[in-house]
């Protein structure tokens, strides 16, 4: 008895020959001059006349012949298809990751829905934003955020100041330079907060993905090797078409 993996490996070449097949049918039956024929013999009006030979030219292509043809590897894909899709609908298995069922009796559809979502999922975790790795962070129960220790800093303010170079003589004035001196006149205290994620969060969540989508592979490479039934599908169907 075939399983389900062994169907689903030959029918992309089924397909792909009935494709083919279909498309000369088609271009078969749209030539008028393979399907024409004909007979003439020609006869003098009298025993002197001209003697020409007959002519003839045969029906190269008969459509009920081309229905049988394209009917017989039609009939071959309707059944490969049939059996795969009547498998999926008891071809289930369990998800399970570290020895935990996360889900039991998947069916085949699912499994492969739930691969392509993971695979999404899996790059949105990797892009979360981390905290800054520069601060050290800690969560604040009141407001649910990351916040880091208060830093106090202080405020300065630029203040004249005047240095005398030479004092004032009675031929000449003082010579004074005037320079900036920064002045604290107050302090900053400041606390920063951040909605983003430590690193060891956002790994965590990446590790869980790409576990949980192994064991998805994992269970439908399990659930395709479920024993199949053969279903004459394609048979009844150009039976009732082209009988």
């Amino acid at each position: 008895m075939a399983k389900l993996n062994q169907i689903i490996a030959v029918e992309k070449g089924v397909k792909s020959k009935s494709l083919q097949d279909v498309t000369a049918a088609h271009h078969k039956v749209q030539k008028p001059a393979l399907l024409a024929g004909i007979s003439r013999t020609y006869q003098p009006k009298d025993e002197e006349g001209e003697q020409l030979p007959p002519e003839s030219t045969r029906v190269q292509v008969q459509a009920e012949d081309v229905l049988r043809e394209m009917s017989a590897s039609l009939t071959r894909l309707f059944d490969v298809t049939a059996t795969k899709d009547w498998a999926n609908r008891t071809a289930c298995a369990d998800v399970t990751v570290d020895g935990r069922t996360i889900l039991t009796e998947v069916p085949v559809a699912y499994l492969l829905f739930l691969e392509k979502q993971l695979t999404e999922l899996h790059s949105f975790v990797k892009k979360l934003p981390t905290l800054d790795a520069a601060e050290s962070w800690s969560l604040d129960p009141s407001t649910d955020w990351w916040k880091t220790d208060a830093v106090r800093t202080i405020r300065t303010k630029k203040v004249p100041r005047n240095h005398v170079k030479a004092e004032a003589t009675e031929k000449h004035p003082a010579q004074v330079e005037v320079y900036y001196e920064d002045v604290p006149i107050g302090y900053w205290t400041t606390v920063k907060f951040s909605g983003a994620l430590p690193a060891r969060r956002v790994n965590e969540l990446v590790e869980r993905v790409e576990k949980l989508q192994q064991a998805v592979k994992f269970a439908r490479e399990e659930a395709n090797g479920a024993e199949v039934t053969d279903h004459r599908a394609g048979e009844a169907v150009f039976g009732y078409l082209f009988g």
